[in-house]
């Protein structure tokens, strides 16, 4: 079956407010790692509550767009959780 956005979207409405650790495609082979907590989750986009001290920022936000053309990888792993 083949991934759409209301899928990816439909899977992250099950893990609000679980711990989720963001790698983000920034360049040319270099990632970008962020940690945080997955808040609110939007038609369109999905919103990351960032751990305190970690960032320079409160919150970000990642388009399910992202996630299918693997811009982003988004994992719920419990061992990421501060």
């Amino acid at each position: 079956m083949p991934v759409t956005l209301s899928v990816i979207k439909h899977k992250m409405d099950d893990h609000i407010g679980q711990h989720v650790l963001v790698t983000s495609q920034i360049g040319r082979r270099k990632t970008t790692k962020r940690q945080g907590i997955l808040r609110e989750t939007f038609p369109a986009v999905f919103v990351v509550e960032l751990d305190p001290g970690k960032a320079n920022f409160e919150r970000v936000s990642y388009s399910y767009t992202d996630i299918l053309t693997k811009n982003i990888e988004v994992d719920f792993d419990a061992s990421q959780a501060v």
